[in-house]
């Protein structure tokens, strides 16, 4: 039987595009299935109950991160540039449209490529629309849903039953009832998907 890799990510997470240069071939190699669920990290922080500041806050945090995140693009040989902005909620809730229409892995791969490794803005709608007129899906209803009420209800549900789920943070993938936290765990994830056959 095959298993399902639920990812749980947020656009504003550099280690969540990380884990997605990888994850599909994963997924693949080992016969799973993977869906991807958006969050809000800032909000699922408090939900788990951890009010700390954000990484960005915390100089000698944020130095060592940034150097770490250097040293993953480079192992991964891809692109890593910061974008111009963290206004990932209106591509967080895109994810729902694209999944509805079968192209959820496509959306968040070019989406990951266009804000970690080009670096555009995605607080700039016409980013959104040429992310999605890329990957096949129309812009148009895409960013209707985006801006509707039924798309925000979906999302903020989705992110309710990730945080009831014990969803803290991001990446965060879930198989079975084994929780593996970061990029740095995929091997770990791996092993399991192998020795669970």
């Amino acid at each position: 039987m095959n298993k399902t890799i639920d990812f749980y990510f947020d656009f504003i997470s550099p280690f969540s595009y990380l884990a997605q240069l990888k994850l599909p071939d994963l997924a693949r190699k080992t016969g799973c299935t993977l869906e991807y669920w958006p969050i809000d990290i800032p909000e699922a922080k408090i939900a788990a109950g951890n009010y700390g500041p954000s990484n960005r806050e915390v100089v000698p945090k944020i130095k060592v991160m940034m150097a770490d995140l250097q040293r993953w693009a480079i192992k991964y040989a891809a692109p890593l540039k910061f974008p111009a902005s963290f206004a990932c909620a209106d591509w967080n809730c895109a994810v729902l449209y694209a999944r509805s229409q079968g192209k959820a892995e496509a959306f968040v791969t070019a989406a990951y490529h266009q804000i970690w490794g080009l670096g555009i803005d995605p607080g700039n709608a016409s980013e959104l629309r040429r992310c999605a007129h890329d990957v096949g899906l129309d812009a148009d209803a895409l960013l209707q849903f985006v801006n509707s009420s039924i798309g925000r209800n979906e999302f903020r549900k989705v992110r309710s039953q990730a945080y009831q789920r014990g969803v803290f943070g991001a990446p965060l993938m879930f198989v079975d009832e084994q929780i593996f936290w970061g990029n740095d765990r995929l091997d770990f994830l791996e092993s399991y998907l192998i020795n669970s056959r």
